[in-house]
């Protein structure tokens, strides 16, 4: 395996600790090329851009050729770090999502937990299995990828009852099962944050929202900031907007 792979997934690893890192999301070459030479450390893909790019809808959606296909063009586009949205991991089995992403040169992949086939969440013990066998692949592979376990007990039409308890409880078994972050997306409130980068005994991916800026997020701890297809959205309405007047 080459040997700057293993060094983009070491950097990536050392982006979670210390100062807290911003992913500006990238869905091609060209807005990745604009994350990196703005001076942001690492690239990060969306899944739900990438799919809407291509002309399919978000939650694997898309296939995973064309997918993976645009990933790759965006790790060649940039000298950083890339780490990929690989959705739900598309059915594949561990060895083959590690190879993909060595493949096309990704060195991180964000994986939830949500079965977008049968819908609702997947059972938490077997997807801590199913990452742990993720993790025990990469370093089989030589590249320790990060991981990004996705916790989506927040999203709607999960149906979880109590979704900050969930978060936690599935965040401690993806941690317990090798993950180096942990995503619990869609959390708005601030008391929320809070408990899960206490409870959790690793770093806390989170988001901004009107009621949390970057400089709350670090505040609360959280390591790791990532914006999904925000920029995308503000490029396609900036452009239907300048349409109106052509």
């Amino acid at each position: 395996m080459p040997a700057d792979l293993k060094a983009h997934a070491a950097r990536l690893r050392e982006l979670h600790s210390g100062k807290m890192l911003v992913l500006p999301n990238a869905w091609d070459a060209a807005s990745a090329k604009v994350v990196a030479e703005a001076g942001f450390p690492a690239v990060a893909t969306t899944s739900a851009a990438i799919a809407a790019m291509l002309g399919h809808p978000d939650g694997e959606g898309a296939p995973w050729q064309e997918m993976f296909a645009a990933a790759g063009r965006v790790a060649r586009a940039v000298p950083v770090p890339v780490t990929v949205d690989a959705e739900a991991g598309y059915g594949m089995r561990p060895r083959e999502l590690v190879d993909r992403l060595l493949e096309i040169g990704a060195v991180g992949c964000n994986l939830e937990d949500t079965d977008h086939r049968a819908g609702g969440l997947v059972e938490a013990g077997a997807h801590g299995e199913w990452l742990a066998a993720v993790r025990s692949a990469a370093d089989d592979a030589g590249v320790p990828i990060v991981i990004n376990a996705r916790v989506d007990t927040f999203l709607p039409g999960r149906e979880v009852h109590e979704p900050l308890a969930e978060a936690i409880r599935r965040g401690r078994l993806y941690l317990d099962a090798g993950v180096d972050c942990v995503y619990p997306i869609g959390v708005r409130d601030e008391g929320d944050i809070a408990a899960l980068v206490t409870e959790l005994p690793g770093p806390v991916n989170g988001n901004t929202s009107d009621d949390l800026d970057l400089a709350t997020l670090q505040e609360l701890g959280v390591a790791r900031v990532s914006y999904g297809p925000r920029f995308y959205w503000a490029a396609m309405a900036s452009l239907k907007a300048e349409l109106t007047h052509a």
